[in-house]
């Protein structure tokens, strides 16, 4: 006979965490159960801080259990498989969970082994990446350590968690290498499979602007094959209409790459997935477009938006709030405007504080204009937004 529990939530990351406290702090006597393998967790938008050399690692980490709401029951297996019709799930050990209700949080997936060569080579060589807690204090070490020669900075060509992170990390390290006179001495390429660099006009203009600052060349269209470790070289392929299967060899003497990224496997395999493997939710209200006991939220959720914390903390009062219209049969009133938030790092102590809904429109929370350069905004990454992520949001209070 198959455990029951009244909602289980796949995930223990940002998503699956801060919705659980949310749904108990409104009713205590919930019967919540959270699947999730992982022994610790991560505050990740740090890392970038972490590559740039001003932020400690080691306070980006915790211990599971210290994050776990009290009241939720924490299942310490992963999901192997989704049964919608039998409101049941199945966990990599083969055990079967039925349930009431469903939140599907499970996060991202990246795909390292999508780069030929790339896993053999990371976190040496010149080889480095900030979507790893293991490798991103050696971005710093790569920067440092670059007197002249050739730095490239990759984007790929599909969703990312963090969608500024592959160029915030380019910016910081070019106003590294203009604070230690280096700058002129370095080549610094930005290579990515987007067709513009930010997706916002207003935004974007400020950051075309730093990339001119750095003497930056931009690259669009393109997606990286391949990392040639013993050559010090990288194979990029056009995915543009202009120069598709178009190969170039790039070679560099730092490479910082950000990994393909995808639903994860058993979501993307599994009835509940969209024609892009994401959860097939319905943009507004969270809800699945087939299965109405079932809802998702985060980055493994099929909303058009960017996958960011702050798009999170939008989307999980939208979700307990129509969760708890759904058990009590009523309709669905609350609605997600698709707001998300880019706090994008230009150099240390400079951010742009991009924010945005579905249709790329600013939704700006300040009273000045969020596009320009600001000390503040940098300092409201570096220590506001931490202390509020383990104080506040992941215990359901923001």
């Amino acid at each position: 006979m198959a455990k029951h529990h009244q909602i289980i939530v796949v995930g223990g990351g940002n998503a699956g965490i801060s919705v659980s406290a949310q749904l108990l702090r409104k009713n205590g006597n919930l019967d919540i159960a959270i699947i999730e393998p992982s022994d610790k967790h991560y505050y990740q938008p740090a890392w970038t801080l972490v590559g740039g050399g001003d932020f400690d690692i080691l306070k980006t980490v915790r211990p599971m259990e210290s994050v776990m709401p009290p009241k939720a029951k924490w299942i310490k297996e992963r999901c192997a498989s989704f049964q919608p019709e039998e409101n049941q799930i199945t966990l990599a050990n083969g055990e079967k969970l039925t349930y009431d209700f469903l939140i599907v949080a499970a996060g991202i997936q990246l795909d390292w082994d999508k780069v030929k060569g790339l896993k053999e080579t990371l976190g040496k060589n010149g080889v480095c990446s900030n979507y790893s807690f293991e490798t991103a204090p050696y971005t710093f070490e790569c920067i440092k350590n670059l007197k002249q020669g050739k730095a490239i900075f990759h984007n790929p060509h599909t969703p990312v968690k963090c969608g500024g992170a592959p160029h915030k990390i380019m910016y910081l390290a070019a106003d590294y290498f203009r604070k230690h006179g280096v700058l002129d001495k370095i080549d610094i390429q930005y290579w990515s499979g987007a067709a513009k660099l930010f997706a916002v006009p207003k935004y974007e203009k400020t950051l075309l602007e730093v990339v001119k600052r750095g003497n930056i060349k931009l690259n669009f269209m393109q997606k990286l094959e391949e990392i040639d470790a013993n050559n010090k070289r990288a194979r990029f392929v056009g995915i543009g209409e202009n120069n598709k299967d178009q190969e170039t060899w790039v070679e560099y003497d730092i490479i910082h790459v950000t990994p393909p990224q995808s639903a994860p496997d058993f979501i993307k395999t599994s009835s509940l997935a969209n024609a892009g493997g994401w959860v097939d939710v319905n943009v507004n209200t969270l809800q699945h477009s087939k299965y109405k006991n079932i809802f998702s939220l985060g980055d493994s959720s099929g909303l058009p938006t960017s996958k960011t914390g702050a798009a999170i903390r939008k989307q999980a009062p939208i979700l307990v709030a129509n969760l708890f219209s759904a058990m009590e049969g009523k309709p669905l009133v609350a609605s997600y405007n698709g707001y998300t938030s880019c706090p994008l790092v230009t150099g240390y102590g400079k951010l742009v504080l991009a924010e945005f809904d579905y249709n790329q429109q600013p939704q700006e929370t300040f009273p000045f204009d969020q596009s320009k350069e600001r000390w503040s905004m940098y300092q409201l990454k570096r220590h506001v937004l931490p202390w509020l992520y383990w104080n506040k949001i992941l215990k359901g209070t923001a």
